[in-house]
C-alpha cells in the first residue's frame, strides 16, 4: 500500500479561521472611515480663514482673515453668503475687528444665493470680475493698532439678521507666485548647498 498524504482536519480548520479573520479585519478597517461621522470630517483646514453663520444660518461668513500688508494696509478678507430660503435679501451693516470699525466701500444688499467678497483693495485689484454669477466685491480698510502676524482677533459682523462674532487669524496676503525671492540664511545657506 502506498502512503497517501493525509491532511488533518485541524490544519484545514486553522486555514479557514485565518481566512475568516483576515476578511473580517479588512471589512472592519475599510468601514472605519466610510461614513461622514469621522474624526477628521469636521476639522477645518489650518490655511483657510475661519467661518460661522447667523441664527438659523440665512447668512454665512467664510474665510475670515485680517490682512496686513508690508505697506501698512489693513483690512478684513471674508465672503458673506446669503442662503436664506425665503428669498430675502440681507444687508451687512457693520464689521469690527477687536472693537475697531472696518470701513466698507459701497456694500449693497446681498440677494438670495449671492455672495459679497471683501478684502483689502490691493488684493481685490488682482481678482477678475466674473461674467456670470451674483458676486459683489467690496474693499475693506482698517486702522492697525498693532495687530501682529499670526495673532488671533475677534471679528464681529452685524447683518440685518443679527451679529456673528468669530476669531480670525491676522496674516499677510498670499505672495504672487514667482515674484518674491527669499534669501535664506546668507553665507551659511550658500555653503550648505555645495
Amino acid at each position: 500500500m502506498e502512503d497517501e498524504s493525509v491532511k488533518s482536519l485541524n490544519l484545514a480548520a486553522r486555514r479557514g479561521a485565518l481566512v475568516t479573520v483576515a476578511a473580517a479585519s479588512a471589512l472592519a478597517l475599510a468601514s472605519c472611515s466610510a461614513g461622514q461621522i469621522t474624526q477628521t470630517s469636521s476639522q477645518v483646514a489650518a490655511v483657510d480663514g475661519n467661518q460661522a453663520g447667523s441664527a438659523n444660518d440665512p447668512v454665512l461668513v467664510r474665510d475670515v482673515t485680517v490682512h496686513l500688508t508690508t505697506d501698512g494696509e489693513a483690512g478684513v478678507k471674508f465672503t458673506a453668503i446669503n442662503q436664506d430660503t425665503s428669498h430675502t435679501s440681507h444687508t451687512l451693516e457693520s464689521v469690527t475687528v477687536d472693537g475697531e470699525e472696518v470701513e466698507l466701500d459701497d456694500a449693497e444688499p446681498i440677494e438670495r444665493n449671492c455672495s459679497l467678497v471683501a478684502d483689502i483693495q490691493s488684493e481685490l485689484d488682482l481678482i477678475e470680475e466674473p461674467e456670470v454669477g451674483c458676486i459683489q466685491h467690496v474693499a475693506t480698510s482698517l486702522e492697525n493698532p498693532g495687530f501682529a502676524y499670526g495673532g488671533v482677533v475677534p471679528v464681529e459682523f452685524v447683518f440685518d439678521t443679527g451679529a456673528i462674532t468669530i476669531d480670525a487669524t491676522v496674516s499677510a496676503p498670499v505672495l504672487e507666485s514667482g515674484v518674491e525671492n527669499r534669501e535664506v540664511g546668507g553665507d551659511t545657506a550658500e555653503a550648505s548647498h555645495h
